[in-house]
C-alpha cells in the first residue's frame, strides 16, 4: 500500500532556501539565514548558496 501521508512529499531530496522557507511556512529570508548560519538544521554551502536535506527540515519540524 503507498503511504499518501509523506511529509513535504513534493519537494525534491534537497531543497534550496527559498523551498525551506515554504516548507516552514514563509519564514523570512532573515530567520531562515539565521537558521542555517546557526546550524539549527543542518545543510552545505555550495557557492553562494544553500543546499539543505529535505530530512533536517522534518527533523527539525518534529524535534522539541
Amino acid at each position: 500500500m503507498e503511504n499518501k501521508n509523506i511529509m513535504f512529499a513534493d519537494y525534491p531530496d534537497i531543497v534550496n532556501l527559498e523551498q525551506m522557507r515554504n516548507m516552514l511556512g514563509g519564514i523570512s529570508s532573515t530567520l531562515a539565514y539565521k537558521i542555517l548560519k546557526t546550524n539549527t538544521i543542518k545543510s552545505k554551502k555550495v557557492g553562494r548558496e544553500y543546499r539543505i536535506p529535505k530530512i533536517n527540515v522534518i527533523k527539525y519540524m518534529i524535534t522539541d
